[in-house]
């Protein structure tokens, strides 16, 4: 568990919308239907914090909530859902775009990525925006139950060598067995840890 008290502070339309808290950021982006929700829900051993939907794209604005008084977690709408206007989809993105580049001196960016799948193009999109604006990221390989060790292991070397990150910060993980889970939250616990000893 990566906090014990999660209180939701609001839904911004930008990052001009945030409520002046300055406190580190923990900030979660991937693709529609890449498992964002139940990884979020997973990390704060709840079942109820981000909402699980059947429907991609139902996550449309900056989700904030206030975790133990260290850090807001932000969950980013999911991009790349086909079912929106492209009207919609470029706000969204410049949405994202904006808070990843005004954030990121105080933000952990988890970058979450079907292992069912090869890189997707907004998959590689979003990578190489990160790469080009020198933004710190963690990759999260979500759903590793849904394949076979073999073609889990396959998959995991395509991804690696398509969005490369050292070790430490490339995490499998299973939302479903909690394969990972434990790995990925030590990690973040130490970096929000460590904003407050610089």
């Amino acid at each position: 568990m990566i906090g014990k008290k999660f209180t939701f502070i609001k839904s911004a339309t930008g990052i001009r919308d945030f409520p002046p808290i300055e406190l580190p950021h923990l900030a979660f982006a991937g693709r529609s239907n890449v498992g964002k929700s139940s990884l979020i829900n997973k990390l704060a051993n709840t079942k109820k914090l981000a909402k699980v939907s059947q429907t991609p794209g139902k996550t449309r604005l900056l989700n904030i909530f206030n975790v133990d008084d260290r850090f807001l977690l932000v969950d980013l709408p999911g991009y790349g859902y086909a079912k929106v206007s492209k009207e919609m989809q470029k706000q969204w993105r410049k949405m994202i775009e904006d808070y990843l580049i005004t954030t990121k001196d105080i933000m952990i960016l988890v970058f979450l990525i079907d292992s069912r799948h090869e890189p997707q193009k907004k998959d590689r999109e979003l990578y190489e925006f990160l790469v080009y604006n020198d933004i710190e990221f963690i990759i999260a390989a979500t759903k590793t139950d849904k394949l076979s060790k073999n073609q889990l292991n396959k998959n995991l070397a395509v991804l690696r060598k398509e969005f490369k990150v050292p070790d430490y910060r490339f995490y499998p993980v299973s939302s479903k067995t909690g394969e990972g889970i434990k790995e990925l939250e030590d990690y973040l616990k130490l970096t929000i840890d460590n904003f407050y000893k610089e």
